[in-house]
């Protein structure tokens, strides 16, 4: 086992006051051992390494300078935050992070008063930070405090439309607002786009590296004295270097390039702000994502995220499995069809890695696009393109799909462009938990007129579901798919277009019907067993679709059986409630059929295990097989006997 980092200045600080009166020499010793606690806490439970490692010396800056928490400190997505956590006073429970009943790898409003905004998805930051600063203008209540706003963005986030929507309405408002660019030249894969070279240009000149008066430059926060010189100092600085500033011209003072793991720097620049500024400013810090651990700043993805692993030799503690992971089978079936296809596209928003993108575009570079955190962006340019004649597969993790909702309903469904949604990551997720789970997909895509929406039963189905999607050009079409490895099923060499509307039944027996949609199937078997040994053998069908609903099948089951019950990994307002609308149009109820829908739980779902997130849903094969007991009228004591 690892020993634990000898940290006997870190040891001192039980919350961000007892940093602040400390030199800056003492600081630097906090940030090292703090780097060393990072990443031994992160070695036993796994999590989001690189981000934290990249902005330890920024977090213990931020904490001695600003008076948290009544400043408000807003770290955008908020992968960065376990350094953060660990100074204020969750350091004991580091070991719990990310588990059942432990500490959030997000910030969490209601896990402490230093965590000011919650967050997991991008780009929220500025809006977020710029609400606190005219609450505060305004008077807003005394339990919320009156304090700075300071939001912390990373360069890749600010690849999201969301952070321009807020500068612009924050340098028209002229509020004391502190933006922190954290710029590591990568957020969860290299950036691309205009901003990153934007970025890149800013500091790559050697005029800024050696100006170490352009870290100070917003001319505005000088003594009265030295303005005027440091005006047009800086002014030749942008005539010889890039020509202009951005954030300048949306009415942010500019201070930077920084070096964002300088000590002196941060103390002296962040001093500097808080003491002088009067409307919205910005600081570039330039940082490296990974810092001060080579096994993380070697990874092609800078140790994003990680499983638990050994510290000395960076080595990630993975089970082994037979299986397949979903998003692999994904990548490799959509490789086959494109290679016979060449009107195949593919797009990410800045998960090539986590979509299994990566592959597509090892094999096909020119037809695979990268937009960066810009999920709005993608479902349009996907719309474009299939009016143009191609074929874009549009695959984003479910969670992040709903940030691009306006665009699936007025730029793909009204006008029935034949978009390809991949769907990764769709149900309960695991450590990530609420706020990365795949719950809503179902729900806020089968209302929409003219979609086609499959679920996945398991990886061989998956691999039939691409090449549907290939063919299908009638319209937009979506499956959806899980986090992980498949269930182990023998894999077809290539997949075979399924029928649309069109599912199948697996099992023939009496008395219930189990109609799953999705990889709950195979609980639903599990639970079939067990209810076999009680005399009770269900008839099981997977649906595959549940836009549009294989009406002829739902509605044999319906007739044949005296109780049907559907399965899904989706909220209310799914798969369960169109087959509901369907039995009482049909006027099946009429009849007496039992029928009852399994779904989410209308709660968020906190981190756990996937089996444990599942057994609080109560979608378990356990819980199954005591649903149709239920509803079938068996008693307790027979359910014993």
């Amino acid at each position: 086992m690892t020993q634990h980092p000898d940290t006997p200045h870190l040891d001192r600080i039980k919350s961000p006051a007892d940093l602040r009166g400390l030199s800056v020499t003492d600081l630097r010793r906090v940030a090292d051992e703090l780097r060393a606690e990072t990443i031994a806490a992160v070695s036993k439970t796994g999590g989001h390494l690189g981000a934290g490692l990249g902005v330890v010396e920024l977090t213990v800056a931020l904490h001695a300078i600003f008076d948290t928490p009544r400043d408000r400190l807003v770290w955008d997505v908020s992968h960065q935050c376990y350094p953060h956590k660990i100074l204020t006073g969750r350091r004991e429970k580091m070991p719990t992070l990310r588990k059942k009943g432990g500490i959030s790898g997000f910030t969490k409003r209601s896990e402490s008063p230093y965590d000011a905004f919650g967050a997991a998805h991008s780009s929220t930051s500025i809006s977020a930070a710029l609400g606190f600063a005219v609450a505060r203008d305004l008077g807003g209540a005394p339990d919320h405090g009156l304090g700075d706003a300071i939001a912390v963005i990373g360069d890749g986030a600010l690849s999201g439309g969301m952070a321009y929507e807020a500068m612009n309405s924050a340098g028209h408002l002229g509020k004391r607002l502190i933006v922190i660019l954290n710029d590591n030249e990568m957020s969860i894969a290299p950036p691309t786009g205009a901003m990153s070279s934007y970025l890149s240009r800013l500091y790559a000149g050697a005029p800024f590296q050696e100006f170490k008066a352009a870290a100070k430059g917003a001319v505005s926060l000088l003594p009265e004295p030295f303005q005027e010189g440091a005006r047009r100092a800086k002014e030749l600085l942008k005539a010889a270097t890039v020509g202009g500033t951005l954030f300048e011209e949306l009415g942010f003072s500019y201070v930077g390039p920084i070096d964002g793991h300088d000590m002196e720097q941060l103390v002296s620049v962040l001093s500097t702000v808080k003491a002088r500024a009067d409307g919205p400013v910005l600081i570039h810090a330039i940082t490296k994502k990974g810092k001060g651990y080579n096994h993380a700043e070697n990874r092609p993805d800078r140790g994003h995220a990680r499983a638990p692993f050994d510290v000395v030799t960076g080595e990630q503690r993975k089970a082994p499995s037979n299986a397949p992971s979903y998003t692999k089978t994904f990548a490799q079936s959509l490789i086959k069809e494109a290679e016979d296809d060449d009107k195949i596209v593919a797009v990410t928003a800045a998960m090539p890695d986590g979509t299994g993108l990566d592959l597509f575009a090892e094999r096909f570079p020119n037809r695979c696009f990268d937009v960066g955190i810009a999920e709005q962006h993608a479902v349009t340019f996907c719309a474009g393109m299939a009016a143009g004649g191609m074929k874009p597969f549009c695959t984003i993790y479910s969670t992040f799909l709903q940030r691009g909702y306006d665009q699936i309903v007025h730029d793909v469904a009204i006008q029935r462009l034949p978009v390809r949604f991949a769907i990764d990551r769709a149900g309960l997720v695991g450590a990530d938990g609420a706020t990365h789970a795949g719950s809503f997909d179902v729900a806020f895509l089968a209302n929409l007129p003219g979609i086609v929406v499959m679920a996945a039963a398991d990886e061989a189905e998956l691999v039939h579901m691409v090449a549907t999607a290939a063919a299908h050009n009638d319209g937009p079409i979506a499956f959806r798919y899980p986090r992980g490895e498949g269930v182990g099923v023998d894999m077809p060499e290539r997949g075979e277009p399924l029928e649309i509307g069109k599912g199948r039944v697996i099992a023939e027996g009496a008395r219930v019907a189990l109609l799953s949609f999705g990889t709950r199937l195979s609980e639903v078997q599990q639970a079939a067993e067990a209810l076999a040994a009680r005399g009770i053998t269900p008839t099981i069908a997977d649906a595959r679709f549940a836009k549009p609903l294989d009406r002829d099948l739902i509605l044999s089951l319906a007739a044949d059986h005296e109780a049907l019950i559907t399965i899904e990994e989706g909220a209310i307002g799914g798969f369960g409630s169109h087959v509901a609308q369907l039995l009482a149009e049909e006027g099946v109820f009429d009849s007496g059929l039992k029928y009852r829908s399994m779904v989410l739980p209308d709660i968020f779902i906190d981190q756990a295990s996937p089996e444990d997130m599942y057994a609080v849903a109560k979608l378990n094969a356990s819980d199954i097989e005591a649903k149709v007991l239920d509803t079938l009228g068996v008693a307790v004591m027979e359910q014993r006997a």
